[in-house]
């Protein structure tokens, strides 16, 4: 990204979207604008550490001179949590014995334009007021002209399989680590640069980011955010952490067993409190509920037809939250083999083989767990891999129903589920509507539509389960209303927006003749996914893609 920088919120909240009700000005005012009282009105108070990374910086050289400093970083004392790259400079390089090297961001050429934000982040997060963004001095620190005082500027160090084969040390490549942020709130945010320049670990085409590649992924985070989906955000972006199951990987691989018992120690005291630091089988307790919660992610994932893209091991979270946002997708008609990849000549990731991938990098992150754990450990942490699948199917099952509005628990569910996706797949529905329409749906075009159903078994079935009336009763008329009002909570489960990729792509062509009007207007629809509004509609947003779309390509540098 050459010329603006955004951030994107993170923090996931409830949305009450029982009513298709059409929001009104007043609805965006509550939702953007919140207090600003105690909201810092300028830069010079906000500050970021590193201490629970790398230990107490001290240094004897100016800011100043940090930054013009040809990416080096002399005169500093250290007293590390983890150990640190000894060499300095960001010439691309094998690292060793560390995670993270020091690396300072090269700063953007020519006048800069702050395109995109989220308020939400800035005053709730962040602790900002609004009016901070307007100056010269947070163009500057978000684009890494400047370093936020406390920071020192990191580029983590780890490695993947990457479409299934080991693919050795990868790291930040063009990223920098600014520092952890503690808020008003308590809560601490690891703020990071995505575009910021060259770092050690930057490969073929490393350093800078695209505005394409940035409104995608800006976009998509705010839009995963809102639909409920753990996520972060781009390009000042921030999360809770950025270790991945690669950044374990690298260190087993090396044979670093030390400091990976010392970064499993870090991540499991800062971000899994429920585990005592004291339990022998804290490993082991660690792996399960990365199992689980990797589980629970994907079919989040699978719900609103969204397909990753690339699902390497070091694009997945050990905080299983969705990071690495590159040429992902949202389906459009149902088709389990959609890939969303151009350059997945294989399908390895096609969005109907996400749950199997996802159990691959557990199988990986298990192998990289292994030198910490006992023989009897490792026996019980496979059988708690065997559980992976049954804990995956029963969130599937479970999410789908409550799509469906299916009431109770009956041995026909996922029969009725299955029947639907194959009459979906059959009549290539278009996935995100089908499921918004059901919902949608008054009474008099549900007892149409059982009247005149290609399949009238399912669909009589279906009206069955979900009102809990028997199929006769549910013909008529006012008991169809009881199920319509029943139906209205389908209204907060099934979006009618979702960033297609079409949508992006014409944010991008605007984007790159320097006009972000729709990036921004995307950002609001995007925010509300589950309401109607009436300039979504009149942009087309719930239809099928336009024509010039249909042959529209992702692939990885996109």
């Amino acid at each position: 990204m050459l010329d603006f920088c955004q951030s994107s919120d993170l923090d996931c909240h409830n949305h009450d979207m029982s009513s298709d009700i059409q929001p009104s000005a007043h609805t965006y005012k509550s939702r953007w604008n919140i207090s600003v009282t105690n909201l810092m009105k300028d830069l010079d108070h906000f500050r970021v550490s590193s201490k629970k990374l790398i230990g107490t910086m001290k240094s004897n050289i100016s800011q100043c001179q940090i930054i013009h400093s040809c990416n080096k970083i002399t005169g500093l004392i250290s007293t590390e949590t983890f150990p640190v790259d000894e060499i300095s400079g960001n010439f691309v390089r094998t690292v060793k014995n560390c995670i993270f090297s020091k690396s300072i961001p090269t700063p953007l050429k020519g006048p800069l334009k702050l395109a995109a934000l989220s308020k939400v982040v800035i005053e709730e997060i962040l602790d900002l007021d609004m009016a901070v963004t307007h100056s010269s001095d947070f163009l500057q620190f978000i684009s890494g002209g400047r370093l936020l005082p406390g920071s020192v500027p990191l580029a983590h160090r780890y490695g993947g399989h990457q479409f299934g084969f080991w693919a050795g040390q990868l790291g930040d490549g063009r990223a920098h680590s600014l520092g952890q942020y503690k808020n008003r709130k308590g809560d601490v945010w690891e703020l990071q640069l995505k575009g910021s320049g060259k770092t050690p670990f930057s490969r073929s085409g490393d350093g800078r980011a695209v505005i394409r590649s940035s409104v995608r992924e800006f976009l998509c985070s705010e839009a995963m955010h809102s639909l409920g989906i753990p996520t972060r955000a781009v390009v000042l972006r921030l999360a809770k952490s950025w270790f991945r199951i690669g950044s374990l990987e690298i260190l087993a691989e090396s044979g670093e067993i030390d400091l990976l018992r010392k970064l499993l120690d870090f991540v499991i005291n800062e971000h899994f409190p429920s585990i005592k630091a004291n339990d022998p089988d804290k490993y082991l307790v660690f792996y399960a509920t990365v199992v689980n919660e990797t589980a629970h992610l994907i079919a989040q994932w699978m719900s609103v037809g969204f397909a990753h893209g690339v699902c390497n091991t070091d694009n997945f979270s050990l905080l299983s939250i969705t990071i690495d946002y590159g040429p992902f997708g949202f389906m459009e008609s149902y088709n389990p083999n959609f890939v969303p990849n151009t350059s997945d000549d294989e399908g390895r990731y096609r969005i109907g083989a996400q749950a199997n991938v996802g159990l691959f990098n557990l199988e990986k992150l298990l192998v990289s767990l292994s030198p910490v754990l006992s023989q009897k450990q490792q026996k019980e942490a496979k059988h708690i891999l065997k559980g992976y699948v049954d804990i995956y199917q029963m969130r599937i099952h479970q999410l789908f129903k409550a799509k469906l509005g299916l009431l109770g628990e009956e041995t026909n569910d996922g029969f009725l589920i299955a029947f639907l996706l194959q009459m979906m797949e059959d009549t290539q529905s278009d996935f995100t509507m089908t499921f918004r329409q059901l919902s949608e749906a008054s009474a008099d075009q549900l007892h149409i539509m059982c009247n005149i159903c290609l399949k009238p078994f399912w669909f009589n079935s279906y009206v069955s389960k979900s009102s809990g009336l028997t199929i006769c009763d549910a013909l008529d008329l006012t008991l169809l209303y009881l199920f319509k009002a029943c139906v209205k909570l389908l209204l907060g489960v099934n979006p009618r927006y979702v960033l297609r990729n079409w949508m992006a792509e014409s944010a991008i062509q605007k984007a790159e003749m320097n006009d972000f009007s729709e990036v921004e207007l995307l950002h609001h629809v995007l925010s509300f996914p589950f309401v109607t509004q009436e300039t979504a509609e009149e942009a087309g947003y719930a239809a099928r893609p336009p024509q010039w779309a249909k042959g529209l390509k992702v692939s990885c540098s996109s």
